[in-house]
Formats: structure tokens, C-alpha cells, sequence
């Protein structure tokens, strides 16, 4: 029987994203392994799982246990395809893998959006960059996900081949048919009619910079309400901002939200300030949901709505992130063009249209005549 591994720092990242692609396996006829670091989680797709201590440091003694065990699963079992997400699992796998030799199995290496850019500072760029550059030999394929990405692992041959993919693929049919559920969530929250309610779901890091949208939001009128979905390590000091700003009444901090649909059917407009993403689920799942997005012009984002299905203002430019809401809330005929842009420009990106080409692109790495077609959902 062939066995694929999956790897990524957490649980909840495999939980959140390749469930689909574990099963796909195991329709092929696979076993399936992860490993993982993080709190363990049940994932019924895979036949074994591996914990694993990640750290974010880079350098932490933990990461480096973490390769050890990597290497012993890939010597203990014969995988016929590792496959490596996020960025500081990406790399100790390939590390591991490299310790093997000419036993290695093929690499597969999916970049969920490098954590840099243009705009990174030279030593953080330099260090990440590194990293990618010396992992290159052992990526049999890297999948990227928006075209900065796409141009920079051509260029600087961060893999033996390199392909771009439109994401994971997102599951929109949670987001069908949720309108009584928005409207009772509205309810819930206090809303009146006139309210405009803007949504941004993300971790609370600074990353993800609820802050801009905090301050942005001081600017608005007062029936322009956002709530930020979520936990993360800065949602405590973005409470005591919201307080600072007397937003106090105006900003929802629901936590983590296990049913984000009904938030998305009780929004109006979906917003972004994140320093950067790779191909963000959030922005995806607020165009299906037919609601104008307004975010940071960062990569993912550029991706997603150069095609004039949403508003991008500069990122960190907390004034012209208000002026960019401002503008959808004071035209209602504007939110709706670009409302019904957005729901449209979704559609390539729904788990249908996605996993066959992503699971081709898995099977392209083994041996002529070993890849079979992936079996029907």
C-alpha cells in the first residue's frame, strides 16, 4: 500500500485545510499520515498520527527535535510522497528529507504565502529567503498560491518545478442558503436596520493588524459597526484599543467562531488590513457571500480583487482604509456592484473547481505509470 505523509506546524492547519485532500487519498487507496505540532486534534482522514514539538522560533532547540522525528518516520516508513505546508514545518521536513539521500521520497512543498515581500526589511527577507533557497533541492514541486509568490520561486528556482494553484479550494456550500441565520445573528447583536456591519475574520496578530480597521473605524459614522472573529495573542490589547477609541459599542469580539457563514450573512461589507497573505480563505468566503471587501493592497488580496470586485487601499494607511469604507457605506449601489462582482469572481476557487487540480499536481511528482486518477467524491 502507498502511505503520503502530510506535514504543518498545527493540527488545526490540516484540520482547516486538506481534510479533503487526506480523504482523497484514501479514496485513491492510500494510507495516510500527518504530523503535526500543536494541541493534537482528531482528524478521522488519517490512518496515523505523529506529534511534533514546533516552535515558532526558527533557531528553537524544539524545531531541530522535531527534524529528528521526521527523519526516524521517513526511515521507519517507506512514504511514496511527503507533502510539507506552512512555512516552519515546510522546512524542517525538506531538512529531514535531505538527511535521507537518494532514499528520500519525492517533496512536495505547498507555500501558503511566503512571509515576506517587497516591503520586508533586508534581514528578515534575506533569512526567509535563505531558508526557501536552501530547501530548494529537496522540493520535487512547489505550489504557490498568488503571483508574487508564483514570480519569486520561478526566479529564484526555489524548486525543481514550480506551479501556481488558485488556493486549497473552500467549501461554499456552508454558505448557502444561511439568510435566516444572518438575520437572527443581526438580531442578536442589536443591529438596526441603518447599521452597516463589517466583518474581519482573522488571528489577532500583527500580521493581521486588527488595529487599522479599529482606528479606520473611528473615522466612520456611528452606524458603521465591525466585528473581528477570533483569538490570537493581541486580542486583548485590540480590546483595550476599541475601549481607548470609545468604540466600545461599536466592535464585536466574538472569539473563535465555529460558524463564521452566519457572520458572513449578517455583514455588509467584509474588510482586510493584513500585512500579507497567500491566497486568504476569509476574502474568498465574503465573495461567495456576495459582500464588497475592502483590504490592504497585499498580495493574496491583489489577487483576488484586481479585478474590480472590491476597494484596496495601502496597507497600514488607517485614513485611507476608513475612506475606502466610507465609500461603500455612503453607496449602496456601489456595495452591491461590487457585491455581485465578487460573488462571481468566487466561483474558481470552490473546493470543486480546486481539488482535482491540486491532487493532479500531488500525483505529478511519483513515476510515470504509478499516479492514478483520483477516485470520484
Amino acid at each position: 500500500m502507498k502511505t503520503v505523509l502530510f506535514t504543518a506546524s498545527t493540527y488545526s492547519h490540516i484540520r482547516s485545510f486538506h481534510r479533503p485532500y487526506l480523504a482523497a487519498f484514501r479514496r485513491m487507496g492510500w494510507a495516510v499520515h500527518i504530523a503535526c505540532g500543536g494541541p493534537e486534534l482528531d482528524i478521522p482522514e488519517a490512518d496515523r498520527r505523529i506529534s511534533l514539538p514546533f516552535e515558532k522560533k526558527m533557531t528553537a532547540p524544539a524545531n531541530f527535535r522535531a527534524q529528528a522525528a521526521l527523519r526516524r518516520a521517513m526511515e521507519e516508513t517507506e512514504y511514496s510522497l511527503v507533502i510539507a505546508h506552512t512555512s516552519l514545518a515546510a522546512f524542517f521536513t525538506r531538512r529531514a528529507a535531505a538527511q535521507l539521500g537518494r532514499r528520500r521520497p519525492p517533496v512536495i512543498n505547498v507555500a501558503h504565502g511566503y512571509l515576506f515581500d517587497d516591503r520586508t526589511g533586508f534581514f528578515k527577507r534575506s533569512l526567509l529567503l535563505t531558508a526557501e533557497r536552501l530547501t530548494a533541492p529537496q522540493t520535487d514541486l512547489l505550489l504557490t498560491m498568488n503571483r508574487w509568490d508564483y514570480a519569486l520561486a520561478r526566479r529564484e528556482r526555489l524548486g525543481r518545478r514550480v506551479m501556481n494553484i488558485p488556493g486549497m479550494g473552500v467549501d461554499f456550500s456552508r454558505l448557502d442558503g444561511r439568510e435566516a441565520d444572518g438575520a437572527a445573528l443581526r438580531r442578536e447583536l442589536g443591529l438596526r436596520p441603518e447599521d452597516l456591519l463589517i466583518v474581519y475574520a482573522a488571528e489577532f496578530s500583527a500580521r493581521k493588524s486588527q488595529s487599522v480597521l479599529l482606528r479606520a473605524l473611528a473615522k466612520l459614522p456611528e452606524r458603521a459597526k465591525l466585528a473581528l472573529p477570533g483569538q490570537g495573542a493581541l486580542l486583548d490589547q485590540c480590546r483595550a484599543l476599541a475601549e481607548e477609541l470609545g468604540l466600545a459599542g461599536r466592535v464585536f469580539f466574538p472569539g473563535q467562531e465555529p460558524d463564521m457563514p452566519r457572520w458572513y450573512a449578517a455583514a455588509d461589507i467584509a474588510a482586510s488590513a493584513s500585512r500579507s497573505e497567500g491566497l486568504p480563505f476569509n476574502i474568498m468566503e465574503a465573495m461567495y457571500a456576495g459582500l464588497p471587501v475592502a483590504a490592504s493592497a497585499v498580495k493574496g488580496h491583489t489577487d483576488l480583487l484586481d479585478g474590480g470586485c472590491g476597494l484596496l487601499y495601502p496597507y497600514g494607511d488607517e485614513a485611507l482604509c476608513a475612506a475606502a469604507l466610507r465609500r461603500l457605506i455612503d453607496d449602496p449601489a456601489l456595495r452591491q456592484e461590487l457585491g455581485a462582482k465578487a460573488r462571481r469572481a468566487a466561483a474558481p476557487y470552490g473546493l470543486d473547481a480546486v481539488e482535482p487540480q491540486v491532487m493532479a499536481a500531488y500525483c505529478s511528482v511519483l513515476p510515470e505509470g504509478t499516479a492514478p486518477a483520483p477516485a470520484a467524491r
